[in-house]
């Protein structure tokens, strides 16, 4: 892990406020999409992206997350004039799109304790579109980053001493310092 030089959080925990780290978090879904783009297509035109992506949403179970991910910011919400899926709770095709995005294909990553995939899912997406959630939950998505991609799950009991000690008005930094250091034992 390394800490962003930008804003001093661990590497994408300062996102969405850090340019740097919301980059780095838009990342781990853009790298998918450019390989499932390769894979899929032998030349695609930039204008064809579109066209890709409303295919890869109209058929979400039938993708990992990462790329029904990407595809969702390729494509403009009619409402609210955002990416889709990523516009203000209460944006009805956002809303919609945004609890689309859980049927996607959801697999571990190897060397990953079972369920890291989908706590970093659930994470990526409240990152990405914190309306809708308290700000204390979104803090904890983001600050968890880190260590979800480097491969750390949290048991129950530390997930939710880490909750708890949210709730009582814990610090940006104090909760930083419990996650990377409790997270990490067995």
């Amino acid at each position: 892990m390394r800490r962003c030089a930008d804003c001093g959080h661990y590497e994408p925990a300062g996102a969405p406020g850090c340019a740097r780290c919301a980059s780095l978090v838009d990342e781990i879904v853009e790298q998918d999409w450019r390989t499932f783009l390769k894979r899929e297509f032998a030349t695609i035109r930039p204008g064809d992206e579109q066209l890709v992506a409303a295919m890869v949403v109209d058929e979400p179970d039938k993708h990992p997350w990462r790329v029904v991910d990407a595809a969702y910011d390729r494509l403009t919400c009619q409402e609210c004039g955002g990416r889709l899926s990523r516009g203000p709770a209460g944006c009805g095709p956002c809303d919609l799109a945004d609890g689309f995005r859980y049927s996607a294909i959801e697999t571990d990553r190897p060397g990953v304790p079972p369920g890291n995939e989908h706590a970093l899912r659930v994470n990526v997406a409240v990152t990405r579109r914190t309306s809708g959630v308290s700000p204390s939950e979104a803090l904890l998505r983001r600050l968890s980053l880190p260590l979800l991609l480097d491969g750390h799950l949290p048991t129950r009991a530390q997930a939710q001493a880490t909750k708890a000690l949210a709730r009582k008005g814990a610090t940006d930094k104090e909760l930083s310092a419990f996650i990377h250091n409790e997270w990490g034992r067995p």
